[in-house]
Order: structure tokens, then C-alpha cells, then sequence
């Protein structure tokens, strides 16, 4: 999908860009925004990255035009580097006569070395740069960025290449056509008498993780993975074929390493070479690892993190990674992908599309995903197949909003940010400033220390949130408001200066035990795109506060998990319930009626019907969990009044 803006709101001009070869004075700056930082004929290629390190050795001069390439689009074009590139690019003529005017000055007037000044007037449109922006995933962000705004004031991509028609020509994979998803059922038991009151979430968190490290979790899903790789991988692109193992955590991928490559030793398997790619040191136990520590050749010899890549294209035919590789890793002979993290939107689609390169010999792709749905997987990929589109800008107001409620926990005020702005806009060096500015910030955060701990949440959440919307709208537009900028700059600062909150640390080691597991296929087959369906962005909402989390029971916390995951292991599986209650919550007609209905109506006249169709739509796609469900009436009455009071209550808090 491409993404393309020209600040005049027009088509991009054609004599803006240069042909293959051809030679012209050095007129345009080209940058394309990957990639190494190189000399090209008259002009620069360079990354966004390398940029504020060159930006002044930019020969600028007013009437020059510039055509930005941007690979890879996405919503750090916001950042601080952007900034900088505008700063060297932009013809500021207009931006200095529309502020000169604000201001009730003549532009001979205006003082150049006004560091405030010169900080706004970069921001927003300008008619001297062009900017061309591709990308297959765009975020709402990007949409508004860099595409094109329409007369009802959305905002599309200036060209559509799209996935689907990108399949239909052979010039990728179909990642979905061949997607295998398993449940992972278990119950997690207490095993000490006390039951003290935890952090709720942390404990759920720790809990789960409890069970993802558990060596008989690893053990089972280690040998799925190497007989995966020997009945299906090996066999493919004329037995070149390659398996990445996408794992949830450093520590796993460590795990995981260690299982697998115990299970080939135990079943004596040649054909089978392992590697492992994380980031740092990784303790487990009285044992630190690293990438190159773990890594090791035929001949003995370790392998650098820089030849990781190589080797497992020239070598090896399994690559277990945690974060590493997930983005922009090209590796055509890599055909199964087993997923065992959690992904959702574009982080899904980006990892799953590391297999679609095509390469002589590849005719198909597989994958194996131990965690996610095929209705997640769907859902994540279904807006970016045909086109995606931003329904409409972002309300400017969201700023107000948010420094409006930022004001009212009384941290700082306007004195504070005047004393920090009379040091940091003036005219000698900011390095010098440093001292200064940290000292004028410190009653500030001698009055955020006073806060409770749900208020200090909430501040540091507020603050990022402006931070955030006035970095992205003044991309945008150039709204010279000298007060809001000044605050934002504060707040940019005092944001690093403020210590995260540290909770106490959780400790259930030792107080766990799994008593059930099972791993069981929920769906084989292809996950099918709708061809006419595209993804809309809806228009930007302030988010409503968000509370701390409570403390909880260890047993309530332990029983809601089993409740959710729990396998029954005499009477049938419980995991549908999951699985229904999320179907559920998806109806947007039932959310509609609970919004309105007594609780006694919902339950008795609208929910049935709804369970119901819910209940056979997961027996069509996955008989042997769902029989149970239908020849025992007692138990299918049972579980549609459990849930029938969770989705009502569940529904009317979305209200």
C-alpha cells in the first residue's frame, strides 16, 4: 500500500522526480528512509535515524524542492528526527509570514535566533517537501501523515498495491492458506496453606507465565515442533525448507532451545539444526545466556550475533527467536512458523508475513500457533488485504482536553513552566542547561512524590498522552500556540525525570503447582480473507482514566484462571467456554440490547437465541470440542446461564 502527500494537497509533480540515471543540477534532496546513508549523484540517501547527525551539513536554500522516500512508514515520522529533517528542508516563508502576522509584526521584525519561534515554525505542511511513504500495515497515524485527504474529509493512500492482488499475482505467499491452532488447557493448583492478597494482574500474569515455563509445557510443545519440522518443513523447497519459533519471552526462547535440542539428541535425529536469537544476558538459575553463547557450529566454533543470519540460511533449519526477527527479516526458504506469543493488529501481520517471500522450488507456507485464534488472526489481518483508509483527522482538541486534566492534580502550573521555558528557550546552549532546567523541575516532582499512588498513575498517563497528540498533530498542522508548545516541552522533560512506579515484588515461587495439561488441535485449514471488506480507522478518542489494579485473594485469582482455562479432564473440556464467551462478546447486536434490556428479559428471551448460534457456529469449526455441549442439555443449560450473566454484566460496562 502506498502512501504518498504532497503538501499542496495536489498531485505529486512530475519534473519533482528524477528518472533512473538521468543527471540534473543538485536541485532535489532525495532521502529514503532505510537503509545506509549513502552519496548518489548530486543528491543524499540517508536513514531517518542518521539524519539529525547530517542535517546541518544540508546545503539549504529557499526555492529548493525535496521529494522524500519513506520505506516502511509508520508513526516514528513523528519523533524528533522528523523534526530535525524538517528543520534543514523546510521552506519556512510562508510559516514565518502567517506568524509574523499573529504576532502584529512585520517579518524584518521577528528576531531569528527566537528559539520558540524557530521550533514552530517547522511544524505542519510545506509546499517545498513532497513526502512518499510505502507500507503494507498503515496505522491511523500514518494515514493522516502521509495520505490523501479526501472531500469527505478521510484520508486514503494515493496508490493501492494490495496484499490481495500482491497473492493473486504470485508476488507473495498466502501466509493463512495452510494455519493449524491448538488450546492449551490446564489447571494451576495452590500449594501453601496461606492466602494472602496479591496485585490481581501481576498474579495473573505470573500465574500464566507459570504455566508457559513449565517444563512439561515446553517438553510437549518441543516435540510438536520437531516433528512438525521433520513431517512437513523438510520436505518442502526441494528440502531447503526452514521453521522460525516465535516465543513470548527471552527466558522461553532459552527454553525452548534447551528442550528442543534434548529431544533430537533423545530420538537421534540428524537432519534437525538448531538456533536461537535473542537481545542481552539471559539468567536462568545459577546459568547466564547469551545469543552467541548458545550458538554453536559443527566444527565447535560460537556464532556472533551478526552471523546469525547468514548461518541459519547457509546451515541451519530451525531459528527460535523472542522479539528478534519478528520485522523486516527476508528469508525466502523459510516456510513454517510456530507461534507461541500472543499477537494482535499489525504486530500479527508483520510477524506472520516473514514467510510470504517467494523463491523457486516454494509453493505454500505453513503455521502453527499455540496461542492465538483463528478469529484473532483473522481479525488482525482482514483491514490491510483490500485497503485501509483514516475515517477523519484527529480533533486538535484532544490536546486541550488532556492539558486541561493535567492541570487539575495541581503538580505544576504556569510559573513552572515559565521558569523552565526562561531556561530552556534561551539564547546559549541547551547543554549548558541541563542543571538548570532538572532544578526548576524538582519542586515539580517534590509535589508529584506527595501523590498517592493511583494519582501518580494517572499524572504520568495524562502526560505521555499529550506529549504524544501534540508531537503527532504538529506534524500535521502549524497551530503557533506559543503557551501549548511551551507546556509540551515541559512536560517532555519532567516525563523523564519522574521515577516509573515500582510496585512490591510478587513472589509465588514455589507456591504453584500444574495439575492437568492438555494440548489439543482446535482448527486446520485456511483462514479466508473477504475481498470487499476494508479497514477503517475510526476518528481518535480520548481515553477514559484507567485505575490501578486491586489486590485479590490468591485462591480467587487462581479459580478465575482455571475458570477460564481449566480442562476438565473427566467430564468433557471446559475450554469452550472461553472460546463462546469471546464469540459472544463480539455480537454487536446482543451489546446493542444489553445497553437497553432488563437483565431478566436478556437472559430469557434474548440470550438463548444468541448462545445458541454461537454454540453451533464453534461445533462447525470444531466438532470434537463441541460435542459434549450438545448430548448433555443439563450442561449446556448450565453453561448458558454462566454466561449469560457474565456477557450482560460485561456488555453494559462497554456502555
Amino acid at each position: 500500500m502506498s502512501l504518498g502527500r504532497n503538501v499542496t494537497n495536489g498531485p505529486p509533480r512530475p519534473e519533482g522526480l528524477l528518472k533512473i540515471g538521468e543527471r540534473r543540477p543538485r536541485k532535489f534532496l532525495l532521502l529514503n528512509l532505510l537503509g545506509d546513508g549513502v552519496q548518489v549523484n548530486d543528491g543524499i540517501v540517508t536513514t531517518l535515524q542518521k539524519f539529525p547527525v547530517i542535517y546541518t551539513e544540508v546545503d539549504k536554500a529557499n526555492g529548493r524542492n525535496y521529494a522524500i522516500i519513506v520505506d516502511e512508514a509508520h508513526s516514528s515520522q513523528t519523533g524528533n528526527s522528523a523534526l530535525k529533517l524538517k528543520a534543514a528542508l523546510a521552506d519556512t516563508e510562508d510559516a514565518l509570514r502567517e506568524y509574523a502576522e499573529l504576532e502584529g509584526k512585520a517579518e524584518e521584525e521577528l528576531d531569528p535566533d527566537d528559539k520558540l519561534m524557530r521550533e514552530m515554525i517547522v511544524h505542519g505542511k510545506h509546499k517545498n517537501l513532497s513526502f512518499f511513504a510505502f507500507t503494507a500495515t498503515p496505522k491511523d497515524k500514518t494515514l493522516e501523515l502521509f495520505g490523501t485527504e479526501q472531500e469527505d474529509g478521510s484520508f486514503h493512500p494515493f496508490h493501492i498495491y494490495s496484499v490481495r492482488q500482491a497473492i493473486e499475482e504470485s508476488f507473495i505467499l498466502d501466509v493463512l492458506q495452510n494455519y493449524m491452532t491448538y488450546d492449551t488447557c490446564f489447571k494451576i493448583a495452590k500449594t501453601v496453606p496461606e492466602n494472602p492478597d496479591v496485585p490481581a494482574s501481576r498474579a495473573a500474569k505470573l500465574i500464566r507465565r507459570y504455566q508457559e515455563l513449565h517444563p512439561y509445557n515446553i517438553s510437549q510443545k518441543s516435540q510438536v515442533i520437531v516433528e512438525t519440522f521433520l513431517e512437513t518443513t523438510s520436505k518442502k523447497i526441494g528440502g531447503k525448507g526452514k521453521m522460525m519459533v516465535i516465543t513470548s519471552s527471552r527466558l522461553a526462547a532459552v527454553r525452548y532451545f534447551h528442550e528442543v535440542k534434548r529431544y533430537i539428541r533423545e530420538k537421534k535425529y540428524t537432519n534437525v539444526d538448531v538456533l536461537v536469537a535473542f537481545s542481552g544476558a539471559v539468567p536462568d538459575g545459577d546459568e547466564e545466556y547469551t545469543e552467541p553463547k548458545l550458538n554453536v557450529r559443527s566444527d565447535g566454533s560460537h556464532i556472533s550475533e551478526a552471523q546469525t543470519k547468514a548461518e541459519f540460511h547457509e546451515n541451519f533449519n530451525v531459528l527460535i527467536v523472542a522479539e528478534k526477527y519478528q520485522t523486516g527479516f527476508d528469508e525466502p526458504l523459510l516456510h513454517t512458523m510456530v507461534v507461541d506469543k500472543k499477537l494482535k493488529g499489525v504486530k500479527a501481520v508483520q510477524t506472520l508475513s516473514r514467510l510470504n517471500r517467494t523463491c523457486p522450488g516454494k509453493t505454500d507456507t505453513f503455521v502453527l500457533d499455540f496461542v492465538n485464534r483463528q478469529e484473532d488472526i483473522l481479525e488482525a489481518f482482514q483491514p490491510f488485504y483490500q485497503e485501509t483508509y483514516l475515517q477523519q483527522e484527529v480533533n486538535v482538541d484532544l490536546i486541550y482536553q488532556t492539558q486541561k486534566e493535567l492541570r487539575g492534580f495541581h503538580i505544576y502550573d504556569e510559573g513552572d513552566i515559565a521558569a523552565f521555558s526562561k531556561v530552556y528557550f534561551a539564547k546559549c546552549s541547551q547543554s549548558n542547561n541541563m542543571g538548570k532546567m532538572s532544578s526548576v523541575l524538582l519542586p515539580v516532582a517534590a509535589r508529584y512524590n506527595q501523590k498517592d499512588e493511583e494519582e501518580q498513575y494517572q499524572f504520568r498517563r495524562q502526560l505521555r498522552s499529550l506529549i504524544k497528540w501534540y508531537s503527532y498533530v504538529s506534524q500535521v498542522v502549524r497551530m503557533f500556540d506559543k503557551e501549548l508548545h511551551q507546556e509540551f516541552v515541559f512536560c517532555s522533560y519532567l516525563l523523564k525525570l519522574l521515577p516509573p512506579a515500582v510496585g512490591e515484588p510478587l513472589d509465588l515461587e514455589g507456591k504453584l503447582q500444574l495439575e492437568f495439561y492438555k494440548l489439543q488441535k482446535t482448527f486446520d485449514g485456511t483462514i479466508t480473507l473477504q475481498p470487499d471488506t476494508k479497514g477503517v480507522y475510526e476518528a481518535a478518542r480520548q481515553k477514559g482514566a484507567m485505575g490501578l489494579e486491586q489486590d485479590e485473594p490468591l485462591d480467587e485469582i487462581i479459580q478465575k484462571i482455571n475458570e477460564r482455562y481449566n480442562g476438565n479432564f473427566t467430564d468433557g473440556d471446559r475450554v469452550m467456554l472461553m472460546a463462546l464467551q469471546a464469540k459472544l462478546m463480539k455480537d454487536k447486536k446482543l451489546a446493542s440490547i444489553a445497553k437497553t434490556s432488563d437483565p431478566q428479559i436478556f437472559a430469557e428471551s434474548i440470550f438463548p437465541k444468541a448462545f445458541g448460534d454461537a454454540a453451533m457456529e464453534s461445533y462447525t469449526e470444531s466438532q470434537d470440542t463441541y460435542t459434549s455441549l450438545f448430548e448433555d442439555r443439563g450442561k449446556y443449560n448450565a453453561i448458558m446461564a454462566a454466561l449469560s450473566e457474565i456477557i450482560y454484566r460485561e456488555l453494559r460496562k462497554m456502555a
